[in-house]
């Protein structure tokens, strides 16, 4: 840190994404991107937009818009698209809280809201979990200010019904609240259907999991128009052109193929339930998970110490260094022959101590 960087920045504790090592060839199960293939046609249509990169991208956006619009059964005024669902996130805490708006969300959650909250100087508010790491919606009834919640929460995987999400959406007319749905494809109910009912919900989604982008950087948030205007107003004050050429032209042809990507996630589902299975045998305690990922611990195993031995031997996994979740790997869903060898050398760790 230099001597330069601004006062109020000088105690900021920035977002630790996951490891991307290069030493050797790692079984990356750490940071949940799909073990599979962007649908066909993405490629060969972001190529095709390549050849046009000497122009700036389309800050509208429109096509992809439209092409979401239409996908959920909305018009391009309540779509908002933008460089991942992190920068919406981003942007969100900017336009609904702050000054005497303070924000809510999850104690063990996704990382980037306590560190979006410290940028910009908002009050963080956090919500502890239930004991079994569950998220209880009457803790969010009638807080008076911008409420975030990861559904299906990260790291442990557990989702909210549509039903419980709605009982916090309607006891906060008054502000904004944003359910983060990185995850919803892989088994939980999304809220999307909620929003043609409530103005105050903020809906965000990515194209990095299920439909296997994470390289592209593309999120997408669905909301009333009021709402995405106030996004709009943010993202014209920054960066007008934040979705390249390319990935706009991906993210139009890889929902024209949202069958293939809709195979695939039923294909994860599948591999994490014989994942739950298998570890369960090997003695592991996994949160029930409505992810492409799962969260487990071994009773009477160091969860750090763990991790090092995974690590030491080509697996990749993610340790989280918090007292209450210390003991518990968070285990990225990847293709049935890289699960099996997560499974192998759990097993050559714990048959050797």
């Amino acid at each position: 840190m230099s001597r330069y960087l601004s006062d109020k920045y000088q105690s900021l504790e920035a977002y630790t994404p996951g490891e991307q090592p290069r030493d050797m060839r790692y079984v990356k199960l750490n940071t949940n991107e799909s073990p599979y293939p962007p649908a066909p046609g993405v490629m060969e249509a972001a190529a095709k937009e390549a050849a046009r990169a000497q122009l700036y991208s389309d800050p509208v956006c429109a096509d992809l818009r439209d092409a979401l619009a239409q996908r959920y059964g909305m018009k391009r005024a309540n779509v908002f698209v933008s460089n991942g669902s992190d920068d919406i996130l981003n942007f969100a805490f900017m336009a609904f809280a702050g000054g005497d708006v303070p924000a809510y969300f999850p104690d063990i959650s996704y990382g980037f809201y306590s560190v979006y909250a410290a940028l910009h100087g908002i009050q963080a508010r956090p919500v502890p979990l239930k004991e079994d790491f569950s998220i209880d919606p009457a803790d969010y009834m009638n807080l008076g200010g911008f409420i975030v919640i990861a559904n299906p929460n990260a790291p442990t995987g557990m989702a909210l019904t549509r039903d419980q999400v709605e009982r916090i959406v309607a006891a906060n007319p008054e502000h904004v609240v944003l359910i983060d749905e990185a995850y919803v494809d892989f088994g939980a109910e999304s809220c999307l259907p909620l929003v043609e009912k409530y103005d105050n919900l903020l809906v965000v989604q990515t194209f990095s999991k299920s439909r296997g982008l994470a390289g592209a950087r593309l999120g997408f948030a669905i909301a009333r128009e009021g709402v995405i205007a106030d996004l709009e107003r943010i993202k014209y004050s920054t960066n007008p052109y934040s979705v390249n050429r390319m990935t706009l032209a991906a993210g139009v042809a890889s929902l024209a193929r949202d069958d293939y990507n809709a195979d695939n996630c039923r294909r994860i589902v599948k591999t994490r339930e014989a994942t739950v299975e298998q570890l369960r045998v090997l003695g592991f305690e996994v949160l029930p998970s409505l992810a492409n990922f799962v969260f487990a611990r071994k009773p009477g195993v160091d969860g750090g110490w763990l991790y090092r031995e995974l690590k030491a031997r080509g697996v990749l996994v993610r340790h989280f260094d918090s007292p209450r979740i210390a003991d518990f790997l968070r285990i990225t869903i990847g293709a049935e022959q890289e699960m099996a060898v997560l499974m192998l050398k759990l097993k050559e760790i714990l048959s050797e101590t």
